[in-house]
């Protein structure tokens, strides 16, 4: 199924072609939606520019093999280190929503992290995705009881483990969606939707963005009756990653919210390097931010990432084609990976690190 008449995934040849397909298939608000960040969009450009600070070494006559994306994030397989991020609202992008981008990452062995607040409940993404290491993403908001209220569905569904997006104690100030009025709740309210006894009450505290009682400790209680591993997503400095691993996450994600909560922060990529040292060892570090192809998922690897989550790119996939158009954008990240591996002569992931890297 495609957003629009005549984009098909199948005239998606390389990442001009999958951000033209996408943008035709949007309205201008919802383009700006996606595209746009918060207030003067500095993060966002930070994110993007910070990848060409970085240039590759490649080796020669290494008697490399064919190079494999093969590789583990917290002990699940995965055919390639990329996982698509919890982007909400995803109904805006295609109707199928994050139903097709569970589906895709499936597909193509790639790590999904389904949203809070997704077009559709969470057990409905678990179906289309049955064999996926699926993660379910929430807010830290509202009253204990409803916190854990979702984290039991996300358990009865069989979901792997939990992401929680510590980083939006209010929503960001998006220039672009004030000058647009945009509203978009209605496709937000998919796992509100099962919980008849408690939605609006679920969904006001939300929307409020009731957090200033979350602390480290509020949340390690609050994740105390579960055995999910858990990823704590926002962090950008060392000493929250410590905090993080001190009160039991498997990982982190170093992240900006893809420069769409706060302005002016520095790139992601950039701070990368620093939890990755802070936590030394201790837990997993993935990041996300300005990823638009392979040899930007090779970048942040080679600087300490064991995971790169894409999240702009697996919208942009969705509205040029639902399911088949994220799939597209996923395997041109893996072709890319590849074929720069083998002229990096390296042959695995395991060989990645920082020698292949200078600045340029």
């Amino acid at each position: 199924m495609t957003s629009v008449p005549g984009v098909s995934s199948t005239h998606i040849k390389n990442f001009g072609d999958l951000k033209a397909a996408a943008r035709s298939g949007a309205r201008q608000a919802v383009w700006d939606f996606l595209e746009g960040g918060a207030g003067a969009e500095r993060s966002v450009a930070a994110n993007l520019d910070e990848f060409d600070r970085w240039t590759f070494r490649p080796r020669i006559l290494t008697g490399s093999k064919p190079p494999s994306l093969e590789t583990t994030y917290l002990g699940w397989p995965l055919r390639m280190p990329v996982a698509t991020a919890p982007f909400g609202a995803d109904g805006l992008f295609h109707p199928d929503g994050q139903l097709a981008v569970a589906g895709a990452a499936q597909d193509v062995g790639a790590l999904a992290l389904a949203p809070h607040v997704s077009t559709h409940p969470l057990e409905r993404i678990r179906e289309v995705a049955p064999e996926s290491a699926l993660m379910f993403q929430l807010h830290p908001v509202g009253n204990l009881a409803n916190f854990r209220r979702l984290v039991r569905r996300a358990e009865s569904a069989g979901y792997r483990g939990l992401v929680i997006t510590a980083d939006c104690p209010t929503a960001g100030y998006r220039d672009r969606n004030l000058a647009n009025q945009f509203v978009y709740e209605d496709v937000m309210r998919g796992n509100y939707r099962g919980e008849t006894d408690h939605a609006e009450e679920m969904f006001g505290e939300f929307r409020a963005m009731s957090q200033p009682v979350w602390t480290f400790d509020y949340l390690a209680e609050a994740l105390g009756e579960t055995s999910l591993p858990v990823v704590i997503k926002g962090v950008m400095t060392g000493e929250d990653a410590v905090l993080s691993a001190d009160i039991g996450a498997a990982g982190v994600i170093v992240s900006n919210h893809g420069g769409r909560q706060l302005d002016c922060t520095p790139a992601t990529l950039r701070q990368l390097p620093e939890v990755v040292e802070a936590v030394g060892g201790r837990i997993s570090v993935a990041v996300d931010g300005g990823i638009r192809r392979g040899t930007d998922v090779l970048k942040a690897l080679a600087l300490g990432a064991d995971l790169v989550v894409v999240g702009r790119l697996a919208a942009m996939g969705l509205c040029a084609g639902g399911r088949d158009g994220v799939r597209r954008a996923l395997e041109m990240v893996a072709a890319e990976m590849v074929k720069s591996l083998a002229l990096l002569g390296r042959s695995s992931l395991a060989e990645v690190d920082r020698s292949m890297l200078q600045p340029a």
